[in-house]
C-alpha cells in the first residue's frame, strides 16, 4: 500500500488504462521484472534511456498534454512505455512491436 501512495504523490500525469503487448509481458517475465516500477518511473518523469532532445520533448509534452515516451533497458533489449496525448491509455511494448 505504501508503494501506491508514493506513486500517487510523485505522479506528473495520468496513465489512463495500462496495457502491454505479449512481447513486453514475456520480456518482463524473462528479465524477472514487474511493470509497476517502470510505470512509476515513467509517470514520475524518469524517462529512462532517451536522449536529451526526447527528454525535453517529454517535459513539454507533460505540460502541453502531448504523448509521453520512455525507454528502459531490459535484459539484452529494451522496453518502451508510451502514454497517449489524451492520457486515455499507456502501452508497454518492445521497439520491434511499434
Amino acid at each position: 500500500m505504501g508503494d501506491v501512495m508514493e506513486i500517487q504523490q510523485t505522479a506528473r500525469f495520468s496513465l489512463g488504462r495500462v496495457v502491454a503487448t505479449p512481447g513486453a509481458l514475456q520480456a518482463l517475465e524473462t528479465a524477472g521484472m514487474g511493470a509497476l516500477p517502470l510505470l512509476a518511473r515513467h509517470q514520475s518523469g524518469d524517462f529512462g534511456a532517451i536522449d536529451a532532445e526526447d527528454w525535453k520533448a517529454n517535459e513539454k509534452a507533460i505540460q502541453q498534454g502531448w504523448r509521453v515516451f520512455s525507454s528502459y533497458p531490459l535484459g539484452q533489449g529494451k522496453i518502451w512505455i508510451i502514454t497517449e496525448a489524451d492520457r486515455s491509455i499507456t502501452t508497454l511494448l518492445l521497439p520491434e512491436e511499434y
